[in-house]
């Protein structure tokens, strides 16, 4: 009885080294990193879906870019695998039409408008032409379906030809793991938030995802956090023990952003301008 007691005590002393050893972030740095540090990033672009500057549109990104903004923003794959710049897995909320982005190809898509007005969901390359490394971005990979491996191919053959700087992110854990495993010189991102208090059905055990146990496979870079969620214990361990580079979605005041920055956390925000 004792020599079990002895094994359950120390399979107990165990589980704080091993919770750190799975939480713990990529320990590289690089000059890469630290320039992206620098900007404050507009969240889908420099929009107001109120007065004809939708989200994730042409006119945002080149509003943000005028602004000097870094741009953070949303890539879908579609059913004929190109790549468009979108955030929702529906068109419903931008653009009243019930069907999913991965359902519809290129050509069904470009001749959809965003919130009744001129603008279109644009391609992915367009939008890189367009910012043409005049400002960095924080690119989302947006998994539709399981489809990681096609998105995140996708996504690496038009980055790689890319002057500008970028990092990518994902809630999808799987597609984290693809960069660390394909292209380790990719600076890469885990999203997450407390998942308890806005669940979603599709990750692999919220529990995990909040507390960023899932960082065992992808090993990220930085990890980008719902500001509202920082007391959480994995990204407080991040953020303290491990001194990683942490970008906190999305502040929507001056004050907020002011004081997270002191933290020293990098900021995207949104209905406002720093």
């Amino acid at each position: 009885m004792k020599n079990v007691s002895k094994i359950l005590l120390g399979g107990l002393a165990c589980l704080p080294a091993a919770y750190l050893c799975a939480i713990a972030p990529s320990r590289r740095k690089s000059p890469l990193m630290e320039h992206l540090k620098k900007y404050d990033y507009a969240h889908r672009g420099l929009h107001d879906n109120l007065w004809g500057i939708p989200e994730n549109s042409m006119a945002a990104f080149e509003k943000a870019v005028n602004k000097n903004y870094g741009i953070e923003l949303d890539i879908h794959l579609t059913k004929d695998h190109r790549l468009v710049v979108f955030h929702d897995d529906s068109l419903w909320r931008m653009c009243h039409i019930k069907q999913n982005i991965c359902e519809m190809t290129w050509d069904e898509i470009k001749e959809v408008h965003l919130l009744n007005t001129q603008e279109t969901i644009p391609l992915f390359e367009d939008v890189l032409s367009l910012v043409a490394g005049r400002v960095p971005l924080i690119v989302e990979l947006k998994v539709d379906k399981g489809n990681y491996n096609e998105l995140c191919a996708a996504a690496d053959q038009i980055l790689s030809r890319y002057k500008g700087a970028y990092c990518i992110e994902s809630f999808h854990p799987l597609a984290i793991v693809w960069y660390r495993m394909n292209r380790k010189n990719v600076v890469r991102g885990q999203l997450s938030c407390n998942f308890s208090r806005t669940p979603h059905s599709w990750q692999p055990g919220p529990l995990a995802l909040s507390h960023l146990i899932t960082n065992i496979g992808g090993r990220p870079d930085f990890i980008a956090y719902n500001y509202e969620d920082i007391k959480n214990l994995g990204f407080f361990l991040n953020h303290k023990l491990f001194k990683a580079m942490t970008v906190l979605w999305t502040v929507s005041s001056e004050k907020d952003r002011k004081i997270l920055k002191k933290m020293g956390h990098t900021i995207i925000f949104e209905h406002f301008e720093p």
